[in-house]
């Protein structure tokens, strides 16, 4: 008789821009877009830290409609706009072990 192995659950994804103030995330990914233009915000984004495993939140947002976002990520804070921060995947919560600042 086999004994089937647990099957670890896929975390769940949101996009950055979706995320509320406040709340730690962690980076899953980078969109890529099709375009010259979305692979080299991509490529920005990624550089300048955005990548898997990274703890973010955001710390403001802007009024009317949440723009800009002031997005911490480690021990800096960028300003993205709304469309920058929703090419980046993040699951809700900090891994174990994950520093933030």
């Amino acid at each position: 008789m086999t004994i089937p192995l647990p099957v670890a659950a896929a975390p769940v994804s949101i996009r950055l821009d979706e995320l509320p103030n406040h709340q730690w995330a962690t980076v899953l990914d980078v969109a890529r877009s099709a375009d010259a233009e979305g692979q080299e915000l991509a490529l920005r984004l990624t550089e300048i830290g955005f990548v898997p495993g990274e703890a973010v939140r955001i710390v403001a947002s802007g009024l009317p409609g949440r723009e800009p976002l002031a997005v911490r990520l480690g021990h800096t804070t960028f300003a993205l706009r709304r469309h920058e921060a929703a090419l980046i995947h993040v699951a809700p919560g900090v891994p174990e072990g994950a520093s933030h600042g």
